[in-house]
């Protein structure tokens, strides 16, 4: 059995100029009324458990109710050679749990301002696609709720690598100058029109005649580009003075690198194909990474704590000291089921519960079959997960760097390890209400 590390202490940060004060509440799950020792062994059970089968080398849990964070453990490692033990004041890349953490927020916002309208056809706002027959008519509603009939995923790194596997260096330098200023990684740069030719690849993509679910994460590396627009607010500075300062997120942001944190950052994959070594400090993603690291679909980093931050905002439907950052009725229409009648259980970019997920077996559901039907969330490639559940109260995050030292490692899914984890708690707090 391998050596578990567990961590439990917090870590305080300098706050960024202009970022609230606010701190969570941290209380004994007992003080709300949970079965605290059935937490705890479950728990560790667990993540022992998942660490054992190698299903990532380290991980973080962090449970809050109401708005009173009640667990937050660290387990394992940075690695499999078990030198860097995780600490919860470790950042994580957050992989696809950016396309609710960045672009979603900016764009509910701009829905609620009237800037953007869910119903009307997404060429309105971009002007590409009013030249495109299969994309001219889409509305954002269904791009938002993987309705639209987009494809999945373009690998744009075909475009960067030649057959032989070398790169092309009319797009990636060693250096930086006025053409090639996005950093993809330590000693790689991207020529600034890269990011053009990702959008006419886009704009030119295929779109399904059958309108039915199918996950696309496409328009989320055009968000970005289109929030800027909008606003007239560079995309990062917008999230910043709307949304990660009034909620305290002292660490929520893009390129980690740049920031000088004083916290460790949690590697990723061991990139044989592009970079040629771990990926640390800089985004996965390899579509996030030829964008400069900046994107909707990818790239945030953040702590457990400023995810909980971000969550409960959603959880109280935008309300955030009394202030309502984004209207009520807006976030209740993001975080609602878009086309049941379709089959199709997503939200406008939440993600939600199967659509029987409450009659399902643990093995088989998805999230946790005692979350309610109003709840939501997203995971991440990386191996994170956020969720909120509205009407039982529960905001649940996990961490874990699961693509190490390979994302053929993917054991978090067949041991369904984030859905036993999330079960704990909802069984513990009915276990309290019976005992």
């Amino acid at each position: 059995m391998k050596k578990l590390a567990v961590s439990f202490f917090l870590f305080t940060l300098v706050m960024p100029f202009g970022f609230s004060q606010r701190e969570l509440i941290h209380a004994l799950p007992s003080t709300l009324g949970f079965n605290e020792n059935f937490i705890d062994q479950k728990v560790d059970s667990i993540m022992e458990m998942g660490i054992d089968s190698l299903a990532f080398p380290g991980a973080q849990l962090l449970v809050a109710k109401n708005d009173t964070v009640i667990f937050h453990k660290a387990y394992g490692f940075h690695t499999y050679d078990e030198i860097q033990p995780v600490a919860l004041n470790d950042l994580y890349d957050l992989a696809s749990v950016t396309k609710i953490s960045g672009p979603l927020p900016a764009l509910m916002k701009l829905v609620d301002e009237g800037k953007l309208d869910l119903d009307k056809p997404f060429s309105i706002y971009w002007g590409p696609w009013k030249r495109r027959k299969d994309k001219k008519d889409l509305t954002l509603r269904e791009i938002l709720a993987h309705q639209a009939g987009l494809i999945p995923y373009i690998v744009f790194l075909q475009k960067v690598l030649r057959k032989n596997g070398e790169i092309k260096k009319r797009f990636v330098h060693d250096s930086s100058d006025k053409r090639y200023q996005g950093q993809v990684y330590n000693g790689l740069f991207i020529n600034h029109r890269f990011e053009r030719k990702m959008n006419r690849i886009i704009n030119r993509s295929k779109v399904s005649d059958e309108k039915k679910y199918k996950y696309s994460g496409l328009t989320f590396l055009i968000f970005p580009t289109l929030i800027e627009q909008l606003t007239g607010t560079d995309y990062q500075t917008y999230l910043d003075e709307n949304f990660y300062g009034p909620l305290g997120c002292h660490t929520l942001g893009y390129l980690p690198m740049e920031n000088n944190y004083v916290n460790a950052i949690v590697p990723t994959e061991v990139d044989s194909l592009f970079r040629k070594t771990l990926v640390k400090g800089w985004v996965h993603d390899e579509n996030a990474s030829l964008k400069g690291g900046v994107s909707g679909n990818a790239g945030l980093f953040g702590t457990a704590d400023d995810l909980a931050k971000l969550m409960l905002f959603y959880q109280n439907y935008g309300n955030v000291d009394g202030k309502q950052l984004i209207s009520k009725e807006t976030v209740k229409e993001f975080t609602t089921i878009q086309y049941p009648e379709n089959e199709n259980y997503r939200g406008l970019g939440f993600d939600k519960p199967l659509l029987n997920n409450s009659e399902l077996p643990l093995e088989e559901a998805y999230p946790s079959p005692l979350a309610s039907p109003e709840s939501f969330g997203h995971s991440g490639f990386t191996g994170t997960f956020v969720w909120a559940d509205p009407v039982k109260n529960l905001t649940f995050i996990f961490l874990s760097n699961r693509v190490y030292p390979s994302r053929d490692h993917r054991k978090l899914y067949s041991l369904d390890i984030r859905q036993a984890l999330q079960d704990v708690f909802y069984k513990a707090d009915t276990l309290s209400v019976q005992n």
